[in-house]
């Protein structure tokens, strides 16, 4: 695979190789990675020779910062629609081809990794975190929602963690990640090439990677953890500001700076995330999958989607102006309208056997 697409791919004795190699732009993934990664994956999931696939990244402080957003931005001024939408049915087809991969998927992660860095990780066998890691889903900062498998796994958090961390965008390190079971292990970054190469050589994988493990201690979440619960357990995204908002004691610091970067999202995300992460401990991965498609249709055209990517990129990270700007001006009708309202071209997943059905 051309080096110019910004992943590799490889085979070591008995182990696939994918190297995410795209430095210059943090390891963002745009739809041909995410084609690329299907091929792949679809090929070496009956290959008798491959014991398993390691996943690694070149830079030394990002595994993968999410989705393209420049070349995205470059999409919402063209207006290519539908040029977007098809970016986002690679991505969500590849978390269908990797929920259905059986074999050894080792994501070896020290750093960074964002929206859909998560997409590429979760949903294979194992999940590997250095002491870089650093994990946050913060869709609803650029006026769109956490998707690419978020809608399942979030709401299956601990208590409310999931909601708070949906709404807010908060990254949280290998710790408090461990202690979510959003990775399996915990393993100092010195150690992953031993890891690569147990896996080229056939050894099991369980075993050594269960011996590696190290505790990651508490946490910084766990502390938080009864506040949190208290307050995202609210009804509303309103009635969660407002709990934010009347926190007194020692918590009121945490509380009065979770308002304020709330504050910031878009108000139509925050209820649209809300309301996903409501619905999705209900569905399973390829109705989360179908949503999150039919979602994001919906959202691609929109004021916000275009101004947060834009503010964000070619704005260099300036405040976003969202319309409207005050959650009491969403339309909460208009929001349920985008979760019963079928789209052109919904996403198809064939859920009779691994991966999706071809379009």
């Amino acid at each position: 695979m051309s080096e110019a697409l910004g992943i590799t791919f490889g085979e070591t004795d008995r182990a696939g190789v994918v190297t995410l190699n795209r430095p210059a732009r943090l390891n963002a993934l745009s739809g041909e990675m995410f084609e690329a990664l299907s091929e792949h994956y679809r090929d070496w999931a009956p290959a008798a020779h491959i014991y398993g696939v390691v996943m690694e990244s070149t830079h030394p402080t990002v595994f993968c910062s999410g989705g393209d957003l420049k070349a995205l931005n470059e999409l919402n001024k063209q207006e290519a629609t539908e040029a977007v939408r098809d970016f986002y049915r690679a991505a969500y087809s590849h978390v269908w081809v990797l929920e259905n991969f059986i074999r050894p998927n080792v994501p070896l992660i020290n750093g960074l990794v964002f929206g859909g860095g998560i997409g590429i990780t979760l949903f294979g066998t194992h999940r590997v975190a250095g002491e870089g890691y650093s994990f946050a889903m913060p869709q609803v900062g650029i006026g769109f929602v956490p998707d690419i498998g978020a809608t399942y796994f979030m709401p299956r958090l601990l208590g409310w963690t999931g909601i708070y961390l949906a709404l807010t965008g908060r990254s949280i390190g290998p710790a408090d990640a461990y202690r979510l079971g959003l990775v399996t292990h915990y393993i100092p970054a010195a150690h992953f090439s031993v890891i690569k190469d147990a896996l080229s050589d056939n050894h099991p994988i369980d075993r050594l990677l269960d011996g590696l493990h190290r505790d990651p201690g508490a946490g910084e979440l766990v502390p938080l953890t009864p506040v949190i619960d208290r307050i995202f357990s609210a009804p509303s995204v309103e009635s969660i500001l407002e709990r934010l908002d009347a926190e007194e004691g020692e918590d009121e610091a945490w509380a009065k700076e979770t308002a304020a970067e709330l504050r910031k999202k878009s108000p139509t995300s925050l209820k649209i995330a809300f309301a996903q992460m409501k619905r999705g401990k209900s569905l399973n991965v390829a109705d989360a999958l179908r949503l999150e498609f039919r979602l994001a249709s919906h959202l691609v055209g929109t004021h916000d989607f275009r101004e947060g990517i834009d503010a964000k990129i070619a704005g260099k990270g300036r405040a976003p102006i969202w319309q409207p700007a005050t959650l009491e001006d969403v339309d909460d009708q208009a929001i349920e309208l985008l979760f019963s309202t079928p789209v052109e071209g919904e996403l198809e997943i064939d859920e009779r056997k691994p991966g999706p059905a071809s379009p």
